[in-house]
């Protein structure tokens, strides 16, 4: 079923803001995210019949942006990260990710492996499930839920200055 015009502004409004939160932790640069979210939305956009409902939107969308942003990477190279080097974080935050667009928490997740990051943003910043990634990445979901788990102790790690 091909989206209408008032459907696709609906996912707009409702997904776009968790897409540019996925797209910023995953470029480092918040120009940069809002020209990748655009683009998904518009690949969205022309091909929106191949829209299908029942499936999750935020994935269908996430999935968009991940192959717009991993065609960035392949250009100019991964995250780079931002002018948080060589600063103390002293942060002491349950959820790392909860202290929003620092630049220690980008410096933290620039120095994750690309596939846990990615994993994580999906996850955590993109809210989609666990299930909806693994789908996504065509990975299994134990391997999602172990990339989550080292990912968020990776950055923990990061933000409080030890090493894994």
């Amino acid at each position: 079923m091909a989206l209408t015009l008032a459907q696709f502004n609906a996912l707009v409004d409702d997904h776009g803001p968790a897409l540019f939160r996925v797209a910023y932790r995953m470029v480092g640069d918040r120009h940069e995210a809002e020209d990748m979210v655009q683009e998904a939305f518009r690949s969205a956009w022309k091909s929106r019949d191949a829209y299908e409902e029942g499936r999750g939107d935020r994935a269908w969308l996430a999935s968009i942006l991940r192959r717009r942003v991993v065609d960035r990477w392949r250009k100019s190279g991964p995250l780079s990260v931002v002018s948080g080097e060589g600063r103390e974080p002293g942060v002491e935050a349950v959820d790392p990710l909860a202290e929003g667009y620092t630049d220690e928490m980008q410096f933290a997740l620039a120095q994750l492996p690309e596939e846990l990051r990615e994993t994580l943003l999906l996850v955590v910043v993109g809210e989609l499930t666990h299930q909806e990634v693994a789908d996504m990445l065509g990975i299994p979901l134990g391997t999602i839920l172990s990339r989550v788990s080292r990912a968020r102790r990776r950055l923990r790690d990061v933000l409080v200055g030890t090493k894994t």
